[in-house]
């Protein structure tokens, strides 16, 4: 059997501390990664969750419904443009991804300094796309207003991480879920996933991740997690083969004037079938991107990961491997096994 090369931390962890994350996969993995993130600690422990709260401090914004609806400490609430404000003169506070990437890069320098780390490892930052946050939050004719808006912050946030980390120590992810159940046109809450723009949504999805691909210097690692959704462990819908995910990856790169450095898939716990895995045959990666395929999944340990790898290896010579989505929402307990699992099933690089 193909053995994958290397593995691939999505983003969260379930711990509580982003030193406990780095540690744990330095010990557990460190030979198969090129890159570790602070695992999504403190407020970001639910993605984007926590981008409400932020964003609710904004003048001219009011949120929806009278009671909070909380989870644990964040009040998901989403949020509208007050009668009569000009989206454009809206002025958000830090969303808090900069600041949160800065504080735990301390952590992985000092860990790099005392040899827990691997010299040449890189630290990865994770970041939502804006179609995530404009979607989840916002309604009606509020997308289009606040989306620039939104853009503009986030585009901040990027900068500020750009400024403070050495960019050779740096690597950046988006996180691309929510474009995944507009193409499939799933539906959230009962609500279905849809674009605010004119003309094909495909389009319009493509080009809007290729800017944030390109907003990345050349200098800098940039990473795309495509996926399908973490609610409570499960996707927003079931794609029935990896050609979505392989048709809009091939879009994003030909739409992307740099090289993407990574490329993460999801892989459904139950797809050990051929159908699934044949469309990956046709990505259009160039030599200088890294594949990933989430085919591990803690309910069934290695023996799970090597049945799926079986299948892909059919189809992609050369990858790595991952869990389909981040752990940060995995039971208490699992997280070290999760880890064991990546290390028992690939190689080093």
């Amino acid at each position: 059997m193909t053995q994958p090369q290397g593995a691939h931390l999505v983003g969260s962890v379930n711990y509580d501390d982003a030193e406990k994350t780095m540690r744990t996969a330095a010990a557990e993995m460190g030979p198969l990664l090129r890159r570790i993130p602070d695992g999504e600690v403190g407020k970001r422990f639910h993605w984007i969750m926590f981008q409400p709260d932020v964003l609710g401090q904004t003048e001219g914004l009011e949120r929806i419904g009278d009671e909070p609806r909380m989870l644990r400490t964040l009040d998901t609430r989403p949020l509208r443009i007050a009668e009569g404000v000009d989206a454009a003169a809206l002025q958000f506070p830090p969303l808090g991804y900069a600041s949160a990437a800065i504080e735990s890069y301390a952590i992985f320098a000092r860990l790099r300094a005392e040899g827990v780390i691997a010299a040449g490892t890189r630290f990865q930052v994770s970041l939502p796309t804006l179609v995530a946050v404009v979607s989840a939050f916002f309604f009606g004719d509020d997308r289009e207003a606040i989306e620039p808006v939104y853009t503009a912050a986030m585009l901040r946030e990027l900068d500020e991480i750009l400024a403070a980390i050495p960019h050779e120590d740096l690597a950046v992810q988006w996180d691309v879920a929510s474009e995944m159940g507009i193409i499939e046109q799933a539906a959230v809450y009962g609500k279905p996933m849809s674009a605010w723009w004119p003309g094909d949504p495909f389009d319009g999805l493509v080009s809007r991740l290729a800017a944030l691909v390109d907003a990345v210097p050349v200098d800098v690692e940039v990473g795309v997690h495509l996926c399908y959704g973490d609610i409570a462990e499960a996707h927003f819908i079931e794609p029935k083969d990896a050609g979505t995910l392989t048709r809009f990856a091939n879009a994003v790169v030909a739409a992307s004037a740099r090289p993407l450095t990574w490329l993460h898939l999801p892989v459904p716990i139950e797809r050990d079938d051929e159908a699934y895995y044949a469309p990956l045959a046709d990505l259009a990666l160039t030599d200088e991107t890294e594949l990933y395929i989430g085919l591990v999944h803690r309910e069934d340990g290695v023996e799970g990961a090597q049945r799926r790898i079986a299948v892909a290896s059919k189809f992609v010579p050369t990858y790595g491997v991952a869990t389909e989505c981040g752990i940060g929402r995995a039971p208490e307990g699992t997280t070290e096994g999760i880890f064991r699992t990546h290390a028992e099933v690939a190689s080093a690089w």
